[in-house]
């Protein structure tokens, strides 16, 4: 193992790590605010609403995170109205592709999660706050929405992990986050393995931040429920 190369390297895998820990925060952010329209789109008793979130739910888990960036990428700059638009200084970065396919994938995802979350909040409680006289915005920040949150914290820690991983499709598109960093090392230096390795240690040293803060936060509103 060439330690020499692996130390001279690091400058350039953590400049690709923190790239990644861009995309995976501004798509997060971003999908959460999203995923919550979704989830009460699904539970809107207006059937074109609950139909068409329904519908964008099903297009997102139902292909693959690499066809949606590439025709993000790739597929949207082929439409004149759209390369003439104001959308098309930031549609034909990746860096902002990347995080517009991220986000409209994990919203997609993390909604079905709080829609569930949402449902499991037992209905009397409901009953008993409309009952007290509390309005629906009222009922929902100060009974419906803390329990769910509460309810999804594993699963939305899945979905977060998972959205670590899904990063590394961005190198797809010319991004340099960590693993497109990686394979440009590694291909200059022919030494694949020692940059997957430190890679992969990078990857892992991030999702064990990602388990512990959810853990912590479990804690937190285990305690304070």
């Amino acid at each position: 193992m060439n330690i020499d190369m692996i130390l001279s390297s690091l400058p350039a895998l953590f400049a690709g790590a923190w790239v990644t820990v861009q995309l995976v925060g501004l798509s997060l952010s971003l999908g959460f605010v999203l995923a919550l329209a979704v989830a009460f789109g699904r539970l809107s008793s207006n059937r074109v609403v609950s139909g068409v979130t329904g519908v964008y739910i099903f297009l997102f888990r139902s292909t693959p995170l690499l066809v949606q960036i590439f025709l993000i990428y790739y597929g949207l700059g082929q439409f004149a109205g759209i390369r003439e638009s104001f959308l098309w200084p930031i549609l034909r970065e990746a860096y902002w592709c990347a995080i517009i396919a991220l986000t409209l994938n994990t919203a997609a995802y993390t909604g079905e999660i709080m829609r569930g979350g949402i449902q499991a909040v037992p209905f009397g409680q409901i009953e008993a706050a409309r009952a007290l006289g509390m309005s629906r915005p009222l009922l929902y920040r100060r009974i419906v929405l803390p329990q769910a949150l509460r309810t999804i914290l594993p699963a939305y820690g899945n979905e977060m992990i998972q959205m670590v991983q899904a990063t590394s499709l961005a190198s797809a598109i010319t991004l340099i986050e960590l693993t497109g960093a990686a394979r440009t090392i590694a291909s200059r230096s022919f030494q694949p393995v020692e940059m997957f390795i430190i890679a992969g240690a990078i990857y892992l040293a991030m999702n064990f931040v990602i388990a512990q803060g959810v853990r912590w936060a479990e804690r937190k509103t285990a305690a304070a429920g």
